[in-house]
């Protein structure tokens, strides 16, 4: 059975406070994720250029654009918790971003059959003029997958607006043959580190 490396686990002392706390994201999935473990929060999409920089890697890209989200977005929300998201999908050195259009998506999915990629997200929380910030790393492995399973996938329409043109939350899960690391990274926020996050920050979202 292969497994995943282990990592450490740090205790945090318990938050006192309980802001506002703001989604700095038009992502459903985010929502749906934050909703799912009953938070209460304020949808503010961010207005960032993220198109990448040259000298940008896939870990200082998700840095860099999830910051930037934190801090447009705290500007307009000064006393709330902001939170900000950004994920990238790395296939052996190459960024996968949206797909264009379904040949587009068609091709990604070829290239990830049968191949492990990785997911990264960085995470962001701002809160009155401090940032606590960390990415997440995910190592996901797609199993063998014949050319009529990457025409249904495609046809389905779901890997449109997603990086790397699939969604594990959905019909693609029967892509995937394991992952290693946070599932809810590779889906678009981890949810685990966002609390941790807010603990760095004196903070509790529960």
């Amino acid at each position: 059975m292969m497994g995943c490396p282990a990592s450490a686990v740090s205790s945090t002392t318990e938050a006192l406070r309980s802001p506002q706390l703001v989604l700095a994201s038009s992502s459903p999935r985010r929502r749906e994720l934050l909703a799912m473990i009953g938070l209460s929060f304020t949808v503010s999409p961010a207005e960032v250029d993220e198109a990448a920089d040259p000298a940008d890697t896939p870990l200082s890209l998700v840095s860099r654009l999830s910051q930037a989200k934190a801090a447009a977005v705290a500007q307009r929300y000064p006393q709330a918790l902001v939170l900000a998201a950004d994920t990238t999908v790395v296939l052996a050195g190459t960024v996968l971003e949206k797909p264009r259009h379904a040949a587009e998506n068609r091709e990604f999915i070829a290239r990830l059959s049968g191949r492990s990629h990785v997911v990264h997200t960085g995470h962001t929380l701002a809160w009155q003029g401090h940032i606590a910030q960390e990415v997440v790393t995910s190592t996901v492995t797609f199993r063998q997958l014949t050319a009529r399973e990457i025409d249904w996938y495609v046809a389905t329409g779901e890997g449109l607006d997603k990086a790397g043109g699939y969604g594990i939350q959905g019909f693609g899960a029967v892509l995937v043959s394991h992952i290693c690391g946070c599932y809810f990274n590779v889906v678009g926020l981890s949810l685990a580190t966002v609390m941790a996050l807010a603990h760095r920050l004196g903070v509790t979202l529960v």
